[in-house]
């Protein structure tokens, strides 16, 4: 078998461990939380498409109070590992426990907004805090 057609990576316990010890902090968690969402069974956002309804999960990364068109809207940026997807909120000043850090599951149909994916009024779910 030549060098030319053998994997670059040799596989097992120990090539994942150097792996994990020559990755970044940012680049660990992007894995965990992408991880996560596939045994949530939920669809990755970078996969996501306009007018699609999905099941996405991540962390809160930003939340914002924006208003639009003259109504309060609560904004919050979802991140899976993969992408970034806006959460907004319509008439909704503040939600209890949609904060930067948490977890949660969205639900419903993706419109692309800016050349960015927005749930408007999704369904959702915080997930346990002992699961941050």
């Amino acid at each position: 078998m030549s060098a030319g057609t053998r994997s670059e990576k040799p596989a097992g316990r120990f090539r994942r461990l150097l792996d994990r010890l020559s990755s970044s902090e940012e680049e660990l968690q992007s894995a965990e939380l992408q991880q996560d969402a596939q045994d949530a069974g939920c669809t990755r956002i970078c996969d996501c498409d306009d007018r699609q309804i999905v099941k996405v999960t991540g962390t809160l990364r930003h939340v914002t109070l924006r208003p639009r068109a003259g109504v309060p809207a609560l904004e919050a940026e979802l991140f899976d590992g993969s992408a970034a997807l806006d959460v907004v909120w319509l008439g909704r000043r503040s939600i209890v426990g949609i904060e930067p850090g948490r977890k949660l599951i969205a639900s419903g149909r993706v419109s692309l907004s800016h050349g960015r994916r927005v749930l408007f009024n999704p369904k959702y779910e915080l997930r346990p805090l002992g699961q941050e």
